[in-house]
């Protein structure tokens, strides 16, 4: 990592000085960290048995996300990308629902109430200038909410990420802007994405601090987050933040990374791993063991039967519901295709 990379841990989760939250309140960090490990290895499974749609996996990327939904508060909000489930289930985001919305089920398309969370953004960058949006609902409104708006490196090359910036910098909106940058826009790498070195320098063109982080470093993460959200909440306007990573896992479920990166590289960054590198540190502060982990993993798994259980309880969607959730009314074209859907299945 870089000289300006702010990090606690070692790579063998060794505490590198002083940490900045006391160890009871690391173990609720690390078991949200394995929580969303937990997940994603199950919903690769259950995605290859037919039972979820295209999912994209979020393996070595968990601290980047869990530590930034740990500096939130349950008022405040989470716009992601598609990648972000991890961030999703630690916002409050129910498994079950979760499961139903990988599947394209409408009921999953709705989030409970209080969950303040925008659905997962298929399209690149769009959520950008939306979570502007959403932040300054917030200041009109007399809210003292927070927003924190995920993209890729890749998106970083869109429009709208550079519009989302400018207007959040110019407007004082409060928002944390996090770059997960794994080093991948698909098969792309991030130096044939961008001249500069760290996205997050870029935050200097629109005057907003820029912090990078190391993104498999929970405690970085979590700290980072955590004041980058009081900046915000305090008037102090927006961040950009850079979490660097790298993802594990495929792009999706139906991609095959061995066409354009090695393997070499992949197993360099497996020994970065973010669960592992937690669960290590509260090992050497004496905190955690493997009655504890064992422990933990079975109430994981307890706790993911029964959401399963409760999303297979769901009822068969009709074939025009997936119509009828687009917009708050049809247009012309979304009714005829209603319309005929309802007298071709009926």
């Amino acid at each position: 990592m870089d000289v300006d990379t702010l990090c606690y841990l070692q790579d063998d989760g060794t505490p590198l000085g002083e940490l900045p939250f006391p160890p009871e309140k690391l173990v609720s960090g690390y078991r949200a960290l394995r929580r969303a490990r937990h997940f994603d290895e199950r919903a690769l499974v259950l995605q290859r048995q037919g039972k979820l749609g295209v999912y994209p996996p979020f393996r070595g990327q968990e601290a980047a996300q869990v530590g930034v939904a740990l500096a939130l508060e349950k008022t405040d909000w989470l716009v992601p990308s598609y990648r972000e489930t991890a961030a999703a289930l630690t916002h409050g985001l129910p498994i079950a629902t979760t499961i139903l919305y990988w599947r394209a089920d409408p009921s999953g398309w709705r989030f409970p109430e209080g969950v303040r969370i925008l659905p997962f953004y298929i399209p690149i960058a769009t959520q950008i200038p939306q979570a502007v949006g959403v932040a300054q609902a917030g200041k009109y409104h007399g809210e003292n909410w927070v927003v924190a708006a995920f993209i890729g490196d890749g998106g970083t090359s869109e429009g709208d990420f550079h519009e989302g910036l400018n207007f959040a910098s110019v407007f004082g909106a409060p928002v944390v802007f996090v770059v997960q940058n794994n080093g991948w826009a698909i098969s792309v790498p991030t130096e044939k994405q961008m001249k500069v070195r760290r996205v997050a320098s870029r935050a200097q063109g629109y005057g907003i601090p820029g912090v990078v982080v190391d993104g498999n470093d929970l405690v970085a993460v979590w700290k980072a987050a955590q004041e980058a959200v009081e900046r915000a909440r305090s008037g102090g306007g927006p961040t950009l933040l850079e979490a660097l990573t790298y993802r594990i896992a495929p792009h999706t479920s139906s991609d095959d990374p061995g066409r354009y990166r090695t393997e070499e590289q992949t197993e360099v960054w497996k020994r970065k791993d973010p669960v592992m590198r937690m669960r290590r540190c509260l090992e050497y502060l004496g905190v955690w063991d493997e009655q504890r982990e064992s422990a933990l993993v079975e109430e994981l798994e307890t706790e993911l039967l029964a959401a399963l259980e409760e999303a297979d309880r769901s009822p068969e969607p009709a074939p025009w519901s997936i119509v009828e959730e687009v917009f708050a009314e049809m247009n012309p074209d979304q009714r005829a295709a209603w319309e005929y859907l309802q007298g071709g299945m009926r």
